[in-house]
């Protein structure tokens, strides 16, 4: 009887997770055509409108596009590294979902180093990247995986540097304690410094305008997936939209509240202030220029570095002076 009731919590956790799954793809697909039209709207021009009602079923006909598409391996490639690349970086950013709670009550998994699991599967990401330019056997793929590999270590130093103010305040790496001690004040006020340090981070992790350098198409024709077709190409672009997500989770946990808010249930407030989230994302893309690749690497360790030490050494002084 213990081992039918084991086998039957295994199967419901399971049914959960591919729900859950399902519907964080679902999100970053609607995220594609979102991300489209207010792009249009800010550059003044039309945007998808051919496909169902005003365009909203353009990413079902993309969808049927990317499926049916021949899924291609070019002959010259490293064929075993070239197949199982995209895979590493879709799961690794489907992980880092797994560990954020939506409520105080609805999470998948609760872990005590919470903060340390995202920093470690937002770094095995940019593996994925690394070997799908190798393994294509092309330069302009290598470019762009180097320089995905080169600007995700530079931003992922002060990545990590900003949140620890977060963690300090909290006095745990575990997100939902995170979220639960800001109950009286939001962590975007006292860590302010620490929020927009940690934003660029995420934007740069992310590959998103201004820092998407390695997929530039001016210079490197699509960079690092510039061979991929098919669903492999899918694995990749869903991929994107599937990290703005998770940074958006990650930020609203942290600096935001999370699920906190009068009125409405938690998993309301938590949704809206990701989809505000998401919307600052693609207005970057909207208003920002794209600048060079060593302004870009430049920018990191002159300027946002010294920012996120100064803003550490500070909440330090602050915790042991004044908040005894």
């Amino acid at each position: 009887m213990k081992c039918f009731s084991c086998l039957l919590k295994i199967f419901a956790n399971f049914f959960l997770i591919s729900i859950i799954i399902m519907i964080i793809i679902l999100s970053a697909a609607f995220l594609s055509i979102i991300e489209r039209k207010y792009l249009a709207y800010f550059q003044n021009r039309c945007g998808p409108n051919r496909v169902g009602w005003n365009g909203w079923l353009q990413i079902l006909a993309d969808g049927i596009k990317i499926l049916f598409k021949e899924d291609w391996i070019p002959p010259f490639s490293d064929k075993c590294i070239f197949v199982i690349s995209p895979i590493i970086s879709f799961l690794s950013l489907l992980f880092v979902l797994f560990t954020i709670p939506f409520t105080k009550n609805f999470f998948i998994i609760n872990l005590n180093i919470g903060i340390l699991f995202f920093l470690m599967m937002s770094s095995i990401s940019v593996y994925g990247v690394l070997l799908a330019g190798w393994s294509s056997q092309n330069k302009y793929s290598l470019l762009g995986a180097i320089r995905s590999a080169a600007q995700t270590l530079s931003y992922e130093v002060f990545l990590g540097l900003s949140i620890m103010g977060v963690v300090a305040r909290a006095k745990s790496f575990n997100i939902l304690k995170i979220i639960e001690s800001q109950k009286t004040i939001w962590n975007v006020v006292p860590q302010f410094f620490g929020f927009i340090t940690f934003f660029i981070a995420v934007l740069a992790i992310c590959h998103r305008h201004p820092f998407d350098q390695p997929e530039s198409e001016q210079e490197l024709a699509d960079g690092y997936h510039i061979e991929y077709s098919g669903m492999k190409f899918g694995m990749f672009f869903i991929g994107e939209y599937i990290s703005m997500i998770t940074g958006s989770a990650m930020i609203v946990s942290l600096f935001f509240g999370g699920w906190m808010g009068p009125y409405f249930p938690g998993y309301i407030w938590f949704l809206i202030k990701i989809f505000l989230c998401l919307l600052f994302f693609i207005l970057c893309r909207a208003s920002l220029p794209r600048p060079k690749y060593n302004d870009v690497m430049l920018f990191s360790w002159i300027y946002i570095l010294p920012l996120t030490l100064l803003n550490l050494l500070f909440t330090a002084f602050f915790l042991l002076y004044f908040n005894k």
